[in-house]
């Protein structure tokens, strides 16, 4: 599977991810919420055979950058976890990454260097924590 990196107004990401945000048992998976972008996100897109199989935009401001209304075809861990590995490798330095995250994904995200700020009723929003763990700080072993 390949992770393809695009801007949020790139021509190329229209064409992959329009059948899956247009499909309403995506939108149902994402609990209703519309998928949006402008030039301020950058997609991470998960292909297999030409094909999107996921994707994770994240949205940059002036101080963080945020993971929002991602998706992985089948809620499959694997697919999430590329598209999160190639997110937190892609993302700008010294800016936080922060993610709203469904209950049922939280794991991965875990897996991934994130903890939870806040446990909301759907979600939880969560930080990226490995910069810390990787300076140092075990407190968390």
């Amino acid at each position: 599977m390949d992770i393809i990196r695009l801007g949020g107004t790139e021509r190329r990401l229209y064409e992959l991810v329009a059948p899956l945000v247009m499909d309403a048992a995506v939108i149902r998976q994402n609990n209703g919420y519309p998928f949006k972008t402008s030039d301020k996100y950058v997609w991470y897109v998960a292909c297999q055979g030409g094909t999107a199989r996921g994707f994770m935009p994240l949205k940059r401001s002036a101080c963080r950058v945020l993971i929002d209304n991602y998706y992985a075809e089948g809620d499959d861990p694997e697919v999430l976890a590329l598209l999160l590995a190639a997110a937190v490798k892609g993302r700008d330095g010294g800016a936080e990454l922060a993610a709203m995250v469904q209950k049922r994904h939280v794991d991965v995200f875990r897996r991934g260097g994130f903890e939870t700020v806040a446990g909301l009723k759907n979600y939880d929003k969560m930080t990226f924590a490995m910069k810390e763990r990787a300076e140092g700080d075990d407190t968390s072993a």
